[in-house]
């Protein structure tokens, strides 16, 4: 067998697709599946939606790329409409959830230095995960995924999810912390939700100690949950919040939201970006949040969510095996007590496109559009395969 000529960095399966409608996609075969991964939470209005593909097709023919030496007028529309349903105040762009976290973890030590802090540290969470630069690999949570990348970054302080003791004890013995920093919903690290009341206790403690609280949505932000972001569910605002995934609805578009606490900590010459904020990228933006708003999109999450929970529930009642159903909205995973890699090829096989993350968690990120007859369908294909799976002796 000839030599890929790309790096071995994908353990990926054995197809290729070839095009989409809707929550549905081909491959080169001409085999269907129904798509409950979404690209990884990216793609928010499904594959080729039309008002998509017409105001992407009008504007590569107008205006790609230019740069941030000039004004780009579709970042200030994109950048008004976030600040409008976030109630913070600015916004820089750039191109993923990689570069939107590294850019907060950046102004978390700008924030540290400016108050006079020469080696800021910031609180970060045992499971999490905000990508694989240097810097973000070393405020994740995953020792599997640092192996082989040292030495790390230091100026992080890990805890675990949900308790608020932990961090007020680091509040109490490290004088140097200036932020925390977690994902609303741990997306990679299992599905792990952040519970309201622990939210807006971080929330009192930040302000409590002049510290940027900030909350990465990468994954669970953009409507997935229900609402525009997971944490609006608290009745809290961060002080810096990292978006991309859904934003562009297949797009590479990320995006740092600052509350005013961090929104003027970045000045000219601190940060930027070359491809970031381009046009095409921002009419991508632009034109997901209005389907968005014109559609229900946030209600639709909501329900379907609620009603493939609920189909799930049912469907894995008094199944050995399973440890638990959580998430919200369309963002939900299903944990097993033992490694479940292997049902990725199955569910395949089955015509349904999933994933598994932490090892046993099978995640569910479909495409926002999901309506509910593709809900059940999920269910129909999915549950039968699980409870296969848990029945097979362990090896």
């Amino acid at each position: 067998m000839t030599a890929s000529p790309l790096m071995n960095t994908y353990g990926r399966l054995p197809i290729a697709l070839s095009h989409g409608r809707g929550c549905r996609v081909w491959d080169t075969d001409g085999r269907e599946y129904l798509d409950a991964l979404g690209g990884i939470a990216v793609n928010t209005l499904g594959h080729a939606h039309p008002r998509l593909v017409g105001a992407l097709q009008d504007q590569v023919a107008k205006l790609i790329h230019t740069s941030n030496y000039y004004r780009v007028p579709l970042q200030e529309q994109l950048a008004a409409k976030l600040v409008e349903i976030s109630g913070l105040t600015n916004v820089f762009f750039c191109n993923s959830g990689l570069e939107a976290n590294e850019g907060a973890l950046k102004i978390a030590r700008k924030f540290g230095h400016d108050k006079g802090i020469d080696r800021p540290e910031i609180v970060v969470y045992e499971k999490a995960f905000h990508g694989r630069s240097i810097a973000t690999l070393s405020a994740t949570g995953n020792p599997k995924v640092q192996a082989g990348f040292g030495p790390l970054v230091e100026g992080f302080v890990r805890v675990p999810l949900n308790d608020l003791a932990a961090v007020d004890e680091v509040a109490r013995s490290r004088p140097n912390v200036v932020a925390v920093f977690l994902e609303t919903i741990q997306g990679e690290g299992g599905i792990n939700p952040a519970r309201w009341e622990y939210l807006q206790g971080l929330r009192a403690l930040c302000d409590r100690h002049d510290w940027l609280l900030m909350l990465d949505e990468v994954q669970c932000g953009i409507g997935r949950t229900g609402k525009w972001f997971a944490h609006q569910w608290a009745g809290i605002r961060p002080d810096v919040m990292p978006l991309a995934k859904g934003l562009g609805s297949g797009v590479p578009v990320g995006a740092i939201v600052c509350g005013e606490r961090a929104a003027g900590v970045l000045q000219p010459g601190n940060h930027g970006t070359t491809f970031g904020g381009n046009p095409l990228a921002m009419r991508a933006g632009v034109e997901t949040l209005r389907v968005m708003e014109d559609d229900g999109l946030l209600d639709n999450a909501a329900c379907v969510g609620a009603a493939l929970k609920a189909g799930l529930e049912r469907g894995l009642a008094g199944v050995t095996g399973v440890v638990e159903i959580r998430g919200q909205g369309l963002m939900l995973g299903i944990e097993l007590d033992r490694p479940c890699g292997a049902l990725l090829t199955q569910a395949m096989e089955a015509g349904l496109l999933i994933s598994v993350t932490a090892d046993r968690v099978i995640r569910l990120v479909p495409p926002l559009i999901m309506n509910a007859d593709e809900a059940a369908q999920v269910v129909e294909r999915l549950c039968p395969l699980i409870e296969a799976f848990v029945a097979t002796p362990r090896p």
